[in-house]
């Protein structure tokens, strides 16, 4: 039953307009639809659509309802200004709605002599109160019944070309009514008719086309459910060298020279970059002429044969000799030489001429050029599945038409937090090695990790999302 109170009827001196082929039927018909797309609302196209219809075949009340879960419920009113409590006049309407829907006709009071036999219990009691002529009409929309227009009025009785205009203005307007009220519900209500429409197209007579999509999408989930495919887990990877040096600064100072920069081949002992070295030899000069005063001093005294003396200047050149030493390492290390041959893989000394470095400063890195391992960046969800010994396959962004063969070494056994992600390191070999591989490529890796349905491989994230999440909500 409604919540719209139904107002009493009275008696107009309006007379029902004569319609005939021609004299505007079928304009009211596009008038009234005019009227339904012309409010955004639901609740007040209806209400404008009765007014309307009320006016033109001068009715006293026209009383839309449409139908939820096979109860039908009064929507609008054509002389009701808003929502107020249920009264029985509504609930005699919706009873004559009732009437008409379960035998699916249009039903007059009172009947004609010549038409169709009706049950018209319902529509009788409604005359009773009030209405000498009543007439409920279905609502129609692509076979299925949404609702029902109930018109009343004090006489005379519907004309069979006011019932007709009445039915063709129904015929139009369900499904638009039903067009504006899919659009209200909630999205869950929608999904829901949805399957309800198709369950009802699979169960009735025809709809081949619709069957045979019905199966095939159903084989297709079975059969992805049952058959297993090779599951691969997939994540980005880096490359690196087996083994990279750091080169730091061996002394603050300032930078003088340098000879190489990222991407350049070096080899052993040579000179990749020195350090400004003029205060280093000012101090070796001045260390040097200390021990040869200290060794002149010494020979004196060992001339006099004075012992003491002897002892003083001896430990006195020691000492500047030993200083002597640690300034010419200095300076020895001052000339930044590379400890292997490889290639330099990190480090652009060349735009920093004569800038300050710190002792321990790193400057370059340096990598073996023959020797690469596969860091493979596995996301926390998957590592799971990944253990030592894995096969696998890499594909690189400077070479995305070649792929290498990997082989899983070990899995890190700490977490590492990077770019809002948290991933596990796996460390792999390179079954083959190439001049297209250098130290820092990425690219994605692929590891075997056994055989899967289709539907866990496409599923499985969402089912452990919807896992952890209810075990979350779980007190």
């Amino acid at each position: 039953m409604s919540d719209l109170a139904l107002p009493p009827l009275e008696a107009s001196p309006r007379q029902a307009t004569d319609f005939r082929a021609g004299d505007g039927t079928a304009a009211l018909v596009l008038g009234l639809q005019a009227t339904l797309l012309s409010h955004a609302r639901l609740d007040q196209a209806a209400t404008a659509f009765a007014a309307e219809l009320a006016e033109a075949l001068a009715c006293e009340r026209v009383c839309l309802g449409l139908s939820e879960r096979d109860t039908i419920r009064l929507l609008a009113l054509s002389c009701a200004s808003g929502t107020e409590v249920r009264g029985a006049a509504a609930a005699a309407v919706e009873a004559a709605m009732n009437e008409a829907l379960d035998q699916r006709t249009t039903i007059i009071h009172p009947q004609a002599a010549a038409g169709a036999p009706a049950i018209s219990v319902a529509h009788q009691r409604l005359g009773a109160s009030g209405a000498a002529a009543v007439l409920t009409i279905p609502l129609i929309s692509a076979g299925r019944i949404i609702g029902a227009l109930t018109l009343e009025r004090a006489a005379p009785a519907f004309a069979p070309r006011e019932i007709a205009l009445c039915e063709d203005a129904a015929c139009f307007a369900a499904p638009l009514f039903e067009l504006k009220r899919a659009a209200t519900r909630p999205w869950w209500k929608r999904l829901a008719h949805g399957l309800r429409d198709l369950g009802a197209a699979l169960i009735a007579p025809g709809h081949a086309g619709a069957k045979l999509a019905a199966a095939g999408a159903l084989a297709a989930v079975l059969a992805a459910g049952a058959v297993p495919i090779d599951y691969r887990v997939s994540a980005p990877a880096r490359l690196e060298g087996s083994v990279q040096r750091v080169i730091s600064a061996p002394a603050d100072g300032f930078l003088q020279r340098a000879n190489v920069r990222a991407g350049d081949t070096v080899h052993a002992g040579q000179v990749l970059a020195a350090l400004a070295g003029e205060d280093l030899q000012l101090e070796q000069r001045r260390r040097q002429s200390e021990v040869r005063q200290h060794e002149n001093a010494y020979r004196g005294a060992m001339a006099r044969a004075d012992r003491a003396q002897m002892v003083i200047h001896q430990a006195k050149a020691a000492e500047a000799q030993a200083m002597l030493d640690l300034i010419e390492g200095q300076l020895e290390r001052a000339q930044i030489q590379a400890p292997f041959d490889g290639v330099v893989i990190k480090g652009d000394l060349t735009q920093n001429l004569g800038a300050p470095v710190q002792r321990g400063e790193v400057l370059l890195t340096i990598s073996p050029a023959g020797g690469f391992r596969l860091i493979i960046e596995v996301d926390e969800a998957d590592i799971g599945a990944v253990t030592p010994g894995q096969t696998g396959r890499l594909v690189l962004a400077t070479a995305p038409d070649r792929s290498f063969d990997l082989r899983v070494v070990r899995v890190i056994p700490s977490a590492t937090t990077a770019e809002g992600r948290n991933f596990f390191e796996v460390e792999s070999a390179l079954d083959t090695q190439g001049q297209a591989l250098r130290p820092g490529l990425r690219g994605v890796a692929k590891l075997d990790a056994g055989q899967r349905s289709l539907l866990w491989i496409l599923t499985h994230r969402a089912q452990d999302w919807l896992r952890l999440a209810l075990w979350s909500l779980t007190p």
